[in-house]
């Protein structure tokens, strides 16, 4: 791994680190932009999406209220096809099953695919310590992997890279010459280079975007088809899966599949939807001799108790973070744990804690576009805020912060005293305009304009151009 942020403590820093990074805002733009325009389109030719997005919050709501069924009804379901189901409390507990399957098999090398809960749960430190070799199989995950980073995007882990970034590292750690650096010619690479392994793998790892509680069924969702060679070529086939991933049936899964691709890639449907039900059969073709699946909690069933619960919706399809205007200008790294953007900021203190990842809920302009976008309507504002409202309860919050708060709020509460710190306020501000009328500094607001020119506010307050009715 390099240097990037190991933990969502150091948000502060390593935010201000990536500010200072021309290309990262390049490939930042170039993702975000192409995403959101697509989004766009692609849901504008769908009228039935609000119709849809209601019924998939009816079915999550439902799911989670009675998750002690369903996961009963999956396990007896997926053992009655022949997989062999665990269930982890905690992280460590999770990877333990993971390697101990792997030491049994004698496994030297594991091929993965659909990796964010893998990473939740530091599978690829486990392996390695394990002495099992990792072979991510994503195209993003194998660029990330090469440059020993970390993901910076839950659907398209190395948005972060540029084109022209990625031609370099294959040239200096892939085997094969390229005629050029177009996208086919760096996608026919990684091909070359990962083909080889997945014939060889002892044991294939996969992550799954839906399970269906009826019939047992792992669900992946793919552009790329590696999944399928993942998780069919190895012997033995590992699930390791959030028990928060269950839906009633393989029939509530359209829902969401509509859904899905449309708000993670701008796209009607994927390349690849592939149904998983048990090892192989007599008769059957090809697939894994063994099949496990390993249900992770790690704190799930904490947050169904509490504030939090409807965070459990998440179909992780990255749309909040394709439209947040910090994870546009900072990307996924600062945020130095799985799930980055606006989803991150809810998870990372969930799952770890809000004392070690208070910064993250604070990096937020509330300005809502997260849940505009949001396939299953999660109110991320509105958790974020109840977090904040939190740390003030529990004084877990910088001393400077409380001390502008508070400020603030008596100035507030006295409203003639406000007013005229108003009209004391802007023409000194208008003091530190520059040549373009923008403001580069300005007192006790060295935060805001370090790294950002801001607007130049006008002569007069907003209250006193409405009793004057001009407020345009």
């Amino acid at each position: 791994m390099n240097s990037h942020a190991a933990s969502p403590s150091a948000f502060k820093t390593e935010a201000a680190h990536a500010l200072k990074k021309p290309q990262l805002k390049i490939a930042l733009d170039r993702a975000t932009n192409l995403l959101q325009g697509r989004r766009t389109e692609v849901i504008t030719n769908y009228p039935e999406f609000e119709e849809a997005r209601k019924l998939a919050v009816q079915v999550k709501d439902h799911t989670l209220e009675n998750l002690d069924y369903y996961l009963e009804q999956f396990t007896a379901a997926a053992e009655a096809s022949g997989a062999i189901v665990h269930f982890a409390d905690t992280p460590d507990e999770a990877t333990g099953i993971v390697v101990d399957i792997c030491k049994t098999r004698e496994a030297k090398t594991a091929t993965r695919v659909k990796s964010m809960l893998g990473e939740e749960i530091g599978l690829p430190a486990a392996l390695a310590a394990a002495g099992i070799e990792r072979v991510e199989t994503d195209l993003a995950e194998h660029i990330i992997q090469l440059a020993g980073e970390r993901p910076s995007h839950i659907v398209i882990p190395a948005l972060h890279k540029t084109q022209e970034e990625v031609a370099d590292l294959f040239t200096d750690k892939h085997t094969r010459q390229r005629s050029s650096d177009t996208v086919e010619a760096l996608v026919e690479s990684a091909r070359h280079e990962l083909r080889p392994k997945y014939i060889s793998a002892d044991v294939g790892i996969s992550g799954a975007n839906f399970l269906a509680a009826d019939s047992g069924s792992i669900l992946t969702v793919t552009n790329e088809g590696n999944a399928e060679l993942t998780t069919a070529l190895p012997p033995c086939h590992i699930v390791t899966v959030g028990i928060e991933k269950l839906v009633p049936s393989l029939e509530h899964t359209a829902v969401f599949l509509r859904l899905l691709s449309r708000s993670a890639l701008g796209s009607e449907f994927t390349q690849y939807v592939t149904f998983f039900n048990g090892p192989k059969r007599s008769g059957d073709r090809d697939g894994p001799e063994e099949m496990h699946i390993v249900l992770v909690d790690n704190r799930r069933t904490t947050m169904l108790g509490g504030d939090m619960a409807k965070m459990l919706r998440c179909i992780r399809c990255g749309a909040c973070m394709n439209h947040c205007p910090v994870y546009s200008v900072i990307g996924g790294h600062p945020y130095g744990s799985t799930y980055p953007g606006p989803m991150g900021s809810i998870l990372t203190p969930a799952l770890n804690s809000l004392e070690q990842a208070g910064d993250l809920p604070n990096a937020c302009t509330l300005n809502g576009r997260c849940r505009e976008v949001c396939p299953v309507d999660i109110p991320l504002p509105d958790m974020m805020r109840a977090l904040r409202e939190q740390q003030w309860r529990e004084k877990t919050g910088s001393q400077r912060t409380r001390w502008i708060m508070t400020t603030w709020a008596y100035f507030a509460l006295h409203p003639w005293l406000y007013r005229l710190a108003v009209k004391l306020i802007l023409p000194s501000l208008r003091l530190f305009k520059s040549s373009n009328n923008r403001l580069k500094h300005a007192p006790l607001a060295r935060s805001w304009t370090k790294d950002r020119d801001l607007t130049l506010p006008g002569k007069k307050s907003f209250i006193d151009q409405w009793h004057s009715g001009k407020t345009n």
